[in-house]
């Protein structure tokens, strides 16, 4: 059981699908990590040795921002457009969509549940 940046990686995958539990490492920074370190992409995390397994940890830990430093630089980003006021953040103040979508219908997700009136006349 390989133990990567804080997440256990499931054993029977690939280890190029196996890197993608780790927030912020998607297939194609996957990818680059093995071209990096050299191990093949079809190898299951299960067939790592230590040594591969320490070489993508350091290549993980000196060259990418993962898990929990990636998350705090995303939250920090977030409060900085919302103080400085501009429109991104307004609507991360407000809980609406950000990237311009439509909010007459849809953005449910991002507004929550419909306020519907809950009397019910009989």
């Amino acid at each position: 059981m390989a133990h990567i940046a804080g997440v256990e990686l499931p054993k029977d995958k690939r280890i190029v699908i196996g890197l993608t539990y780790i927030f912020g490492i998607g297939k194609t920074t996957s990818r680059e990590i093995l071209e990096k370190v050299g191990i093949d992409i079809n190898k299951r995390v299960k067939d790592l040795s230590m040594e591969e397994e320490k070489d993508i940890r350091e290549v993980i830990q000196n060259d990418y921002l993962v898990e929990g430093e990636l998350r705090t630089q995303t939250a920090m980003d977030i409060k900085r457009l919302m103080e400085i006021g501009c429109y991104r953040g307004n609507r991360h103040k407000r809980g609406m969509p950000v990237r311009g979508q439509r909010t007459h219908t849809n953005a449910r997700t991002r507004r929550g549940r419909r306020k519907g009136s809950s009397i019910k006349k009989k």
